[in-house]
């Protein structure tokens, strides 16, 4: 005797897949970020003057001697 009813089971099994994704790789990005904005911090006061970012600097000239005549 044939069992029909186990045939059947088997054509209506419902098969599921599961996908998984690996999240562990935002940390690359978030440290690329920091590592651009400290380089250009770095480009930015190198070239500061260049850019008008300096102020001015005033240059006072000290003489090597001052002459005091006292009577």
């Amino acid at each position: 005797m044939v069992d029909d009813h186990r045939d059947r089971d088997r054509e209506t099994v419902e098969r599921t897949t599961i996908v998984e994704t690996d999240r562990g790789r935002g940390g690359g990005g978030v440290l690329t970020a920091v590592l651009l904005v400290l380089a250009l911090l770095v480009l930015l006061f190198l070239f500061r003057d260049q850019l008008g970012f300096g102020g001015d600097t005033t240059e006072i000239k000290v003489p090597d001697q001052i002459d005091v005549n006292v009577n």
